[in-house]
């Protein structure tokens, strides 16, 4: 029996979900001991066709499935380019940066050149878990940036407690013409600092929280043509159902704290994030 929350009433617009992760939800990947949610999700029998027709049926059309290791990468490049509704992202996640030898860089920067395939990320750093040394995070998120220079794709950043060093890195390297801050965690100031330099601020479940005012601060600074949506599914779900698995089709509830903060239609915000996905990963 599935163990996911019922849905939400549909958008008033179609959106998409910039940031998710299929593998993990239909369980391509064993989830570990530790990963309650991923048990969670692919204890909900999850397929992908599921997902796509769960996520259109409330407004939500299309996906972009991210990957964050070598396997995880092949996978979502190749669920891309057999389902129109669906784009990818591959790259070594911070947390894994041990592993981006050259060699696995290469097959990155390869999988990148794909047709669907239209961004590089999640690539970052990670300053809370700290499972990877920091000079192989940094050496990894620097090799990253020039790949999706070179391959023209959008740079989506995984920024958990080290704003600062992130924005410095892409200064230092020059930042590729899209950077996408994935699950944006900055406060007000960090949103100016963003929007100053155009990067897309993608906003997730946490928003809704709380305890988590400093986002909804954030996202009220930051210009409806820089705001993304995202699940980060089947992490981050939105309130009210904190600790359950989250999925695409939570999308709208997103989207409705982000109407109330910016003080605008739910439409407007709709008609936001379609304009800005086309810039951010080109024509679906």
């Amino acid at each position: 029996m599935r163990s996911l929350p019922a849905p939400p009433e549909p958008l008033a617009g179609e959106v998409f979900d910039s940031h998710c992760h299929l593998d993990i939800m239909v369980g391509s990947r064993q989830a570990s001991s530790g990963d309650p949610v991923a048990q969670a999700a692919q204890a909900a029998s999850a397929t992908v066709d599921g997902i796509l027709a769960e996520a259109k049926a409330v407004g939500v059309t299309r996906l972009v499935t991210i990957g964050y290791d070598l396997p995880s990468s092949r996978w979502n490049a190749e669920l891309a380019g057999a389902h129109e509704d669906v784009y990818a992202g591959v790259a070594i996640h911070p947390n894994e940066a041990h592993a981006a030898t050259p060699e696995a860089l290469a097959e990155i920067e390869e999988l990148a050149r794909l047709e669907k395939v239209r961004a590089v990320g999640e690539t970052g750093l990670d300053y809370y878990r700290d499972w990877a040394r920091r000079e192989d995070q940094h050496a990894s998120f620097r090799a990253h940036v020039e790949i999706a220079k070179r391959t023209g794709k959008a740079l989506v950043i995984h920024d958990r407690e080290a704003h600062d060093d992130v924005l410095a890195v892409l200064r230092q390297e020059g930042p590729p013409e899209v950077v996408i801050f994935h699950s944006f965690s900055g406060d007000a100031e960090m949103a100016k600092q963003c929007a100053d330099a155009g990067y897309f601020m993608s906003f997730s479940g946490p928003v809704t929280y709380k305890n988590a005012g400093y986002l909804r601060e954030a996202a009220a600074v930051a210009p409806l043509e820089l705001i993304l949506v995202e699940t980060d599914a089947p992490y981050l779900p939105p309130v009210p159902h904190r600790g359950k698995p989250n999925a695409p089709y939570l999308i709208p509830l997103v989207v409705r704290c982000l109407a109330e903060v910016k003080g605008v239609p739910e439409e407007r915000v709709c008609e936001a994030v379609g304009a800005n996905g086309v810039r951010a990963f080109g024509g679906w």
